[in-house]
């Protein structure tokens, strides 16, 4: 009928029409807010959400040289595309680059690195990729082919943690910003609670914090995680707001960060985690540092160390969206 606008023949229709601009048909339920809204007003609270995030917390300074963690999925994709509009649009003045791992998996990371390339040119952003083949002599289709499948997840973490560190010093960047979603932030603080990991779980809601390591013991932490959300949708940031406010008891021993004297690279171990794997691959000894050996060199009794690189003297913080 003439004179009605989009919302009310949406309504006519017997569609839902976005609770913001009242127009067009929502086209999403946020979680978070339990809002209907349509696509463009989503994606302007979402923008605006994280621009405010960077403004509250001091993350950038002007000037600074900041390296984006592009795997080509998803959330590094759209953390690439955001961070990159709000620097434009906001003037931070920051000189961004796009950092990527090459593990050396057939068929799975060389597609992805094709759409961090188009990433590269549709951004227009520079890129550093970095390959465990250059940077440890092994590729991951060579350390499956030694170690099996069972414990191939702690290598790929371990490695890809200090592989983006590594790539990150040739870039001279003061930060280095990764992209994850409220199921993986849920996921680490569930682990970090089932393990026991105290000095992990003060930290895994940082907004600047470690990457964790992944394994198969996160599949069930997600598969449980999943049946929650069926039943509560709420209840994946409910477990991140619980993880927040988390307070440790000042009488808890925390670990003590030192530097690997095999890289150089922080660890709470005389050898950082990765240079026990790598050790033990050369050696021919593929088992050596997997699971909670006690007294080996650079043991960490199970645990990976967070690896927070301090690039020329200068800590190079990684910030986590």
């Amino acid at each position: 009928m003439e004179g009605e606008g989009e919302g009310e023949r949406e309504r006519k229709r017997g569609g839902r029409v976005c609770c913001v601009c009242n127009e067009a048909r929502a086209s999403v339920k946020r979680p978070k807010t339990l809002q209907h809204m349509c696509r463009n007003c989503f994606f302007h609270a979402f923008e605006s959400e994280i621009h405010q995030l960077i403004l509250n917390n001091s993350l950038f300074s002007p000037g600074e040289r900041v390296a984006i963690g592009a795997s080509g999925g998803k959330d590094s994709t759209v953390l690439a595309y955001v961070l990159s509009k709000l620097n434009r649009l906001h003037n931070y003045g920051l000189h961004l680059f796009l950092l990527s791992v090459d593990e050396g998996i057939t068929g799975y990371r060389d597609d992805s690195l094709q759409t961090v390339h188009r990433n590269h040119l549709q951004y227009q952003l520079p890129l550093q990729v970095v390959s465990y083949k250059d940077l440890y002599g092994w590729t991951m289709d060579q350390i499956v082919d030694v170690i099996g499948f069972k414990n191939n997840c702690t290598f790929c973490g371990v490695f890809r943690r200090q592989a983006l560190d590594r790539g990150a010093a040739l870039l001279k960047v003061d930060k280095l910003v990764t992209g994850h979603n409220a199921d993986d932030i849920a996921e680490t603080v569930l682990l970090n609670l089932l393990r026991g990991d105290v000095a992990r779980l003060s930290r895994c809601t940082s907004i600047t914090t470690g990457i964790y390591s992944p394994n198969a013991y996160r599949g069930f932490a997600r598969e449980f995680i999943k049946d929650l959300e069926r039943i509560r949708p709420r209840a994946i940031l409910d477990i991140i707001k619980s993880g927040e406010n988390f307070r440790i008891s000042t009488t808890t021993k925390m670990p003590e960060q030192g530097t690997c004297q095999r890289c150089g690279y922080i660890s709470s171990q005389k050898w950082c985690k990765a240079c026990v794997l790598l050790d033990g691959l050369n050696r021919g000894l593929p088992k050596l540092g997997i699971g909670r050996s006690r007294g080996s060199v650079g043991s960490e009794n199970g645990n990976g160390s967070k690896v927070e690189k301090s690039i020329q003297g200068k800590q190079c913080g990684t910030l986590d969206f």
